[in-house]
């Protein structure tokens, strides 16, 4: 075996022993969730002014599992993300290990916001929406299971979507892009948030709105962030110059 064949091999345990830790992060989370998921559930549902109907047995326990598993990924993102930074350390010079570690709080505190900003701003918009929408020529009532799936499909993409702002910074930082490259592809990028918009929001020009400009506001940060970490970048490599 060469020294390349031996390096690989390295490499791949490495990745496999930290795809293994987090995956048994996220199970340790999700029977922890699933133990207080009761809880969780009379939160999501304490300002609904009727009872949500259940047509069957499953939908309870779908519902149940699916607040469980968004909390175990919540909890698992600082794992994963720490993770990564121990897969891609020693590839990294001292003071780019001190940065890059810096974005793993950021990373979560990002997600949580994601996910906030979709439950509490855009989620009650458009559910009063549709509602106000149904007018009195409609009966409605909500089932536990059709509830459920409009929250999440409304809320959790924004918590990654959220993520944005650190993932090009951390791209920056490992020079994988930079904010000029950022810059020129903005059309492009705007067209793709436009279109991840409409595909996530219920079809009304109010939710598509609510939904285009916080992301085209998070990809204008994000080029300026990229900016800064790129500045900085700069300046550090030209001290290793020097050196």
């Amino acid at each position: 075996m060469d020294l390349t064949e031996k390096n690989v091999i390295d490499h791949l345990s490495e990745l496999r022993k930290r795809v293994i830790i987090t995956l048994a992060s996220f199970l340790l989370f999700l029977i922890i969730s699933f133990l207080f998921v009761q809880d969780i559930h009379h939160f999501l549902v304490k300002d609904l002014n009727d009872k949500l109907a259940v047509l069957g047995p499953g939908d309870i326990l779908w519902v149940y599992m699916a607040i469980a598993g968004i909390s175990a990924i919540t909890f698992t993102i600082p794992i994963a993300a720490l993770q990564t930074w121990l897969f891609v350390k020693p590839g990294l010079r001292k003071e780019e290990q001190k940065v890059t570690l810096a974005f793993i709080p950021g990373i979560f505190i990002l997600f949580i916001s994601g996910i906030s900003f979709g439950y509490f701003m855009l989620f009650p918009i458009v559910l009063s929406f549709l509602q106000t929408l149904a007018g009195e020529q409609f009966e409605t009532f909500f089932t536990v299971d059709k509830y459920f799936r409009f929250m999440i499909n409304l809320t959790l993409p924004f918590g990654f979507l959220f993520e944005m702002p650190a993932i090009i910074m951390f791209l920056t930082r490992l020079g994988i892009i930079n904010p000029q490259r950022l810059a020129k592809s903005r059309k492009i990028s705007y067209f793709l948030l436009i279109v991840i918009s409409v595909l996530i929001t219920p079809p009304d020009f109010i939710s598509d709105i609510l939904v285009i400009v916080p992301l085209v506001l998070l990809y204008e940060i994000s080029i300026t962030l990229s900016k800064v970490v790129y500045r900085k970048k700069l300046t550090l490599e030209s001290r290793h110059a020097v050196q």
